[in-house]
């Protein structure tokens, strides 16, 4: 069995949620607060190892001609700076629009927007990861790097 972690990185903070053992289902953790690269590292080392995760997956936030700015070098400096400490493979996915959609969903569902904002990365980060799990490689994770 194998547990995934799925982070939504953003400026000021980073969305955060995990699979189920089976990894079938996406489930919201929590929001880290970015305080610099290894301490939010550091933050989500406890969370890897208190949810014995085994595979990383980073949201990567391209811009709409595909290219990467600097909201996708602090995305891939998360994702490196994990790598390097755990070993594992680091898959970056896609992550356009996941941030509006998770806010289309929240909003159908009536959540106030205090609530909202509250929850919002954590939600992106479950589409981010959900993804993954519908369509990604399981077989590469527990690797080095990607």
């Amino acid at each position: 069995m194998t547990v995934v972690i799925g982070l939504d990185v953003g400026t000021k903070t980073i969305g955060v949620a995990v699979s189920d053992p089976l990894g079938m289902f996406a489930h919201p953790v929590c929001t880290v607060a970015r305080q610099g690269v290894r301490k939010d590292c550091d933050k989500l080392m406890e969370i890897i190892a208190q949810k014995e995760v085994t595979g990383v997956v980073v949201g990567l936030p391209l811009e709409l001609d595909s290219t990467e700015e600097r909201s996708a070098r602090l995305a891939r400096q998360i994702g490196e700076e994990l790598r390097e400490r755990t070993g594992f493979e680091v898959t970056y996915i896609d992550e356009r629009f996941t941030s509006v959609e998770a806010e289309r969903y929240l909003l159908r569902t009536g959540m106030k927007r205090k609530k909202r904002k509250q929850v919002i990365d954590q939600a992106a980060a479950v589409l981010i990861l959900q993804s993954y799990l519908d369509h990604g490689d399981w077989s590469q994770l527990g690797g080095t790097s990607s």
